[in-house]
Parts: structure tokens; sequence; C-alpha cells
């Protein structure tokens, strides 16, 4: 056994491990994301120094001040998106591009915007050895803005913690739609999962997260 087949499946157990406890055990239900999560590869998503972070229960660093989320939270927030295979997806909040990745699995098609250039490029980078930027359109911008280009979508998800929920993301989000997004201080935030339908706006918490502040002109200065 070489080297790296050995690697491949040391990593594939540890994805098997992590769908088992981390997402299955506390009530990720979702079929579909179940195998996506199963499937890619989050370690093309973490840096070499935080490699052996992959598949831990916790946030690794990324670089840039920046985090790759924790597998559940990853989970959690694409579950409340309630995707189909067929939507449009703004992601807000690249990173590395795992999340993006995930959400591909799911949609039809993915805008993932991201303010720090060199993250873009990574996840870009990412994204493309791992098999996965075939419908996930990775771009340098203001994601607190949205995405005017590409809307309105289906569905929105930000993987930064905001003040408020931004204006533009609602007028970009279709009708019916969901958003999801962390809203509170810098230190602690609820996660929301804003549903539009009908003209009427409604939302809900899905729990207690700790997230990187959302930068840009809607977001913390």
């Amino acid at each position: 056994m070489t080297g790296d087949h050995a690697i491949a499946l040391r990593c594939a157990a540890e994805r098997q491990r992590m769908v088992d406890r981390q997402l299955r055990a506390r009530g990720i239900h979702s079929p579909a994301l179940l195998a996506a999560m199963l499937e890619i590869p989050r370690e093309l998503f973490v840096p070499e120094t935080s490699r052996a972070q992959s598949y831990s229960d916790e946030p690794a660093p990324i670089g840039h001040g920046q985090t790759i989320s924790q597998p559940y939270i990853t989970a959690l927030m694409t579950q409340c998106l309630e995707l189909q295979g067929t939507e449009t997806v703004l992601e807000v909040g690249c990173g590395s591009g795992y999340h993006a990745a995930v959400l591909g699995a799911l949609a039809a098609r993915v805008i993932s915007t991201e303010i720090i250039p060199a993250l873009a490029k990574q996840a870009r980078g990412n994204l493309h050895a791992a098999g996965r930027d075939g419908n996930v359109t990775v771009l340098v911008a203001d994601g607190s803005e949205g995405c005017a280009e590409f809307a309105p979508y289906d569905a929105i998800s930000v993987a930064a913690a905001a003040p408020l929920i931004p204006e533009h993301l609602l007028e970009q989000l279709k009708d019916p739609g969901r958003l999801v997004i962390p809203v509170g201080d810098l230190e602690e935030q609820d996660l929301m999962v804003v549903v539009k339908s009908g003209g009427a706006i409604h939302s809900r918490a899905a729990g207690g997260v700790r997230f990187v502040p959302l930068r840009g002109g809607h977001g913390w200065r």
C-alpha cells in the first residue's frame, strides 16, 4: 500500500466518523447532505499546517484571520436551506471553499463571494483539486452587498457574523427563498433562518454560534 493510498483510506475513515458522530448524532438528517459530506475530501480545504484538524469537531484556521467552520455548523447551515437540487445559491464568505463545495453538491449553481483576494484564489484551487468547481463560481467581492449580477437567489448562506441582516441580501432573495446568517455582536450570535414567502419575511433562531465578523459596507467596520 502506498503512502498516498494509506492517507486516503485514513481520511475516508475520519469522514465516516465525522458524519456518524458529529452530524447524524446531532440531528443532521438530510440523506443528500450526509452523502455529500461523506464524499467531499475536507482535508483539501484545510492548509497543510492545520491538516490534522481536518475532521475535528471545531473550527480550523485557514489564514488571513479567517477559519473554516466546524463540520456540524457547515451541515446545520446547509440543512436549514432545504436545498432540492435546482437552486441558485449565493454564498457570502467563501473562505477556503469547503462550504461552497457542499452547497454545490446539493444545488444547481453556487455563486460564492470572498472579500479577501488571496482566499478567493485559494478557494478556487481547492475546489478544482477536489473536483468541485463545475457549478461553483468564486468572485472577489463585498458579499455584504450581495451579488446583483446573478440575483435573485433561491437561497443565501452567509458565513460571517453580521450586526443586522443586510437589506441587500433580502432584496436579492427570491420569493419564496431562504437565507441563513449569523446575527449578533462580535462575540456571540444567533444563527438566523430567514424565510421569504408571499411577500412576508419570517425568521427563527437555529442556535447559538460564533463566527468571524462580516466585512464590507454592510458588515462590521
